[in-house]
Formats: C-alpha cells, sequence, structure tokens
C-alpha cells in the first residue's frame, strides 16, 4: 500500500529518514466467508451467493486470534465474499476489538441498512472500506446488480452519520477509468474520509478479466489526477486520507512528480520512499482465507503456505521453507528482466509479484504492470543499462 497522503505530508512537514521498518507481525486480511450477495467482475475470491463448505467456525476463528495476538498482528480485515453475511460476525468484531486489535471491516456496504447499523457501530469498527466502481450505472454493471451503487451509498452515509471513519475503494480498468473524476468529487461531497484506489491485479476473476486492465497511459493520467487532487484537499485544509494498492511503482511514479513540482523536495522524498520499501506480501500482509488457508497476501489464493487448522499462523508465516515465501521475505528481491534492473528496486522491491507469475508462470519476472518507461528506471531495451545518475542502482544479491 503506497500512502499518497503521508507522503504529499512530507513535503510540507519532512520527518527525519530512518532505516526500513518491518511490522512485528503482518496485517491479516482475513476472509472470513466466500458467500456474498454480488458477483463482481474483479472478485479475487470467486465469491457466489451460495454456501461453501469447511468454513472456520466462530470457534475455531477465536482460538486463531489467541495465536494472532501472541504472534502481535496488530490489525484484522475482516472481509469476504460479503463478511455481514455471516451470522456471527458481530461477536467476531467485538472479540477482535476486546482483544486490542485494529479491526477493520471491508464490505460492499449493500448490506447496510437500517435495521443493522447500530450493531455496526457498536462494533466500533476502526474502519469501514466500501467498494466503489464507478457512478450509478458502471458501478451497477461491475456489481451485477441493478441499484447496487444507491445501496452502497446509503451504507456509506449511515456509517458516516454515526462517526465511523469510512473509506471508498475503486479497482480502475478501461471499463471505469472515465468514473475516477465523480468519485473523487463524491469522497468531498459525502465526506468520506478516505479513498483507496486498486490496480488491477490478476488474480480470480480479476484474472480472468486481466484483458481489461486500465493501459500504462491511463494509469499516469489516474495517478496524477490522485496526487493533483490529494494536494489541492490538503492545500484547503480536508483532511483526506489517499492511498493506493497492488502497484508499487507508484511510489517511484510519485518521486517524478515531486521532481515536478517540488524538485528541492526530491532528494528527501526519496529517502522517505527507500525508508518504506515498497511491496511487503509475505512480510507486513498476510492473508487467511475462509478455509484456513493462508496465503502471501490475497490475491495470491492460488498459493498457499499452510492451514490454521493443522498448524498455528505464527508457524507458517515464519517457516520459509515454501520458497516462494522466502524469496518475498527478501530485500531487494531476486527479479529478473526490466525489474532486476531497476534503479528504483529500493524502492517498490520489485512490485506485486502476482502479474508476473499469471502471465509468465515465474513469479520472479519482470512486472507487467509497470508503467514507468525504461528510460525512467535506467533499463535500456535489450539489456543495455542507462547511467543512474543521480541515484544508485541496488544490485541483486
Amino acid at each position: 500500500m503506497f500512502r499518497i497522503s503521508q507522503y504529499l505530508q512530507e513535503i510540507s512537514a519532512p520527518t527525519a529518514p530512518a532505516p526500513r521498518r518491518e511490522l512485528p507481525a503482518p496485517v491479516v486480511i482475513w476472509n472470513l466467508i466466500r458467500r456474498c450477495n454480488l458477483t463482481c467482475k474483479h472478485c479475487y475470491s470467486i465469491s457466489a451467493d451460495k454456501d461453501f463448505p469447511g468454513e472456520l467456525t466462530t470457534r475455531e476463528i477465536f482460538t486463531v486470534m489467541d495465536d494472532l495476538k501472541r504472534f502481535r498482528v496488530p490489525v484484522l480485515i475482516l472481509s469476504g465474499g460479503e463478511p455481514l453475511l455471516r451470522p456471527d460476525i458481530f461477536d467476531i468484531a467485538g472479540h477482535g476489538k476486546a482483544m486490542g486489535f485494529y479491526v477493520g471491516l471491508s464490505s460492499n456496504g449493500t448490506l447496510i441498512n437500517p435495521s443493522n447499523i447500530e450493531r455496526i457501530a457498536g462494533c466500533d469498527f476502526n474502519y469501514v472500506g466500501i467498494s466503489l466502481d464507478g457512478i450509478r450505472e458502471t458501478h451497477d454493471r461491475f456489481r451485477r446488480m441493478d441499484g447496487a451503487f444507491e445501496a452502497s451509498l446509503r451504507g456509506i452515509r449511515l456509517c458516516r452519520d454515526l462517526g465511523l471513519k469510512i473509506g471508498v475503494r475503486f479497482t480502475m480498468t478501461q471499463d471505469n477509468a472515465h468514473d475516477l473524476p465523480g468519485l473523487l468529487k463524491l469522497v468531498e461531497d459525502e465526506g468520506i474520509d478516505r479513498f483507496y484506489f486498486s490496480h488491477l491485479n490478476y488474480a480470480g476473476r480479476g484474472n480472468t478479466n486481466r484483458k481489461d486492465d486500465a493501459r500504462h497511459k491511463l494509469t499516469r493520467w489516474a495517478m496524477d489526477l490522485l496526487f493533483d487532487t490529494c494536494r489541492d484537499y490538503a492545500e484547503r485544509g480536508l483532511d483526506k486520507e489517499f492511498t493506493t494498492g497492488n502497484n508499487d511503482a507508484d511510489g517511484v511514479y510519485f518521486l517524478y512528480w515531486v521532481r515536478k513540482h517540488f524538485p528541492e523536495k526530491a532528494e528527501h522524498i526519496r529517502a522517505k520512499l527507500t525508508q518504506w520499501g515498497g511491496n511487503s506480501s509475505g512480510v507486513n500482509v498476510a492473508n487467511i482465507d475462509n478455509l484456513g488457508n493462508v496465503h502471501p497476501d490475497t490475491m495470491w489464493w492460488h498459493h498457499t503456505l499452510g492451514n490454521v487448522r493443522q498448524r498455528p499462523f505464527s508457524e507458517i508465516w515464519t517457516d520459509t521453507s515454501d520458497p516462494l515465501l522466502a524469496e518475498l521475505k527478501r530485500h531487494p528481491r531476486a527479479v529478473s528482466g526490466r525489474c532486476g534492473e531497476c534503479r528504483f528496486l529500493d524502492i517498490c522491491n520489485g512490485n506485486t509479484r502476482v502479474r508476473a507469475q499469471q502471465l509468465t508462470g515465474d513469479p520472479w519476472a519482470e512486472d507487467p504492470g509497470c508503467y514507468l518507461d525504461d528510460q525512467e528506471i535506467g533499463a535500456a531495451p535489450g539489456g543495455e543499462r542507462l547511467s543512474l545518475t543521480p541515484y544508485t542502482r541496488i544490485r541483486r544479491i
């Protein structure tokens, strides 16, 4: 995850760079249920409106939470499917809060209504994230349900009015990019706290529909719009949090944006981006699916590290006998192609590896989702390296 707002603050109120920091244990995104009332085009869990057998029971979930707490996991993001379809969702959320976790709810928002909003608010979620794929017709088409947009917007307003921190998540493709400006306006008009921009990743239904992935030129347009909008909000005193995910090249592209608009701050921003260190799948981010399988993150459902019914999460996560997990934990990663030549490997850490794995079968090949050109990253066509001045390339080890 790349926190645009945080790095914009570094321009006006810089803080001293420090060594790259890893969390004591990962943020855990937990798909508690696979059932969902929607069938979205880019769903990574390929959910459906039916029961899936073998899902973890409430007691099993509480046992796993005990292990996560001992392991010092700081954050639980309760997801699905649609997590509000679990009858015990409020018991799970309340238990997590009582144990001292930061607890987030990731929902499509359509099931948040006047009959359950008090219980949702009573859980005191630290954050409620709701996905929107565009404005009205676009969203309904992506979600494959008429009225989905209005139902989700109602859920957003109910949460906002009861003081919950609320955010909108948007996954961009060529088919919905035109609605990005409207969604950013919605964030302002509706008093929404956070906007999360997700690049399309090749997993689940997102993999099936990767032909619809936004082209690189469109991605650059979207990132410029996000940077400029976030800057505008900050200058007007609007407290909005902007983040992006699933493409850590965003950090490098932000550095180029800073060099254009605030050249005197570029050296400091590069140091802070190096401190961030880029993609952290398998390190600071983990996933547990509805059956208890552990994955390096939510986009790696096709690669299982172990199952919490058979071994504690803490043992699975620290067992680097799995070659993929061992290499994901390496920094910088041993990537090849353009990624191996890139002078900003210390910033993005080779980006998300899922796209390379899905397209080539090699998780360490160059990331086809990187939207920076060869000259920008210091790699010339044909493998001839360009001068890296004024930056130093981090060599593979």
